[in-house]
């Protein structure tokens, strides 16, 4: 496979998934008067750039500024058995693995579920996130239903994630993955479509199941390919020669 059939075939999973851009669907009234609510009860508090944010399961959360990482992990252990004998292998902490975004505007959740456990951090500066009970949705049933449509929206994207996790080659895990992640988050420029945000070759290679180094060299074969530039202090964009366009324009 060419790297211009990779785009392609990265391209029309992007149009697979269309719905309206969140932050054009949500109701600014509605927001606001939430965003007030949130302040007068102490349930929303800004952080730092990678910054920890404490969120419990059974709790949801809403991006008011800025954007959201999460990771995941799992504890495993194995089972060996030789000839007659079981020998069991001591749960091992594996890597961080990185599982996208939350941007502003949109609503998340942590589970745990041993041996996985979910944790969130601020990517930017600044980052503001408020905190609510699901009952508390009661009080603004149309938010309510914005909230459950985001939710739906984000469980289709995790499908189009999975579906590129399951590309043989690792240059075709990877830049289905800088489309999709463009696609949600990504923001016009001159050359392309730039992804606003900084993401390490450490953090893509923990999301595609590879290593720092493989994205390092691959993300140059990208670049020599015309696949990718670099914009500003370390962005990614697809360039416009690829013939690659934004669903979801922010």
């Amino acid at each position: 496979m060419t790297l211009s059939t990779t785009v392609k075939l990265n391209s029309s999973i992007a149009n697979m998934s269309s719905p309206p851009h969140p932050d054009n669907s949500r109701p600014f009234l509605a927001w606001q008067r939430i965003s007030d609510w949130a302040s007068e009860h102490y349930r929303c508090r800004t952080f730092n750039k990678d910054e920890k944010i404490p969120a419990r399961p059974g709790l949801l959360y809403l991006v008011q500024k800025g954007s959201v990482r999460l990771l995941g992990n799992a504890q495993v252990s194995a089972t060996l058995k030789k000839n007659s004998s079981t020998t069991r292998m001591p749960l091992v902490a594996a890597e961080e693995a990185f599982l996208g975004f939350v941007g502003a505007g949109q609503p998340f959740e942590v589970v745990a579920q041993p041996p996985f456990t979910l944790q969130s951090f601020a990517h930017v500066d600044q980052t503001t996130v408020i905190w609510l009970y699901w009952n508390d949705l009661d009080t603004w049933p149309h938010f309510q239903k914005e909230v459950l449509d985001a939710f739906r929206r984000q469980h289709q994207r995790k499908l189009l994630w999975l579906s590129t996790l399951g590309q043989r080659r690792t240059i075709d895990r990877l830049l289905g993955f800088l489309t999709l992640l463009i696609d949600e988050h990504g923001e016009q420029c001159e050359q392309g479509y730039y992804l606003p945000f900084p993401l390490t070759h450490a953090q893509i290679g923990s999301a595609i199941g590879s290593t720092r180094v493989t994205v390092t060299r691959l993300m140059g074969k990208l670049r020599q390919g015309g696949m990718i530039q670099n914009y500003g202090e370390g962005l990614i964009c697809i360039s416009k020669e690829t013939g690659w366009k934004q669903q979801n324009p922010g």
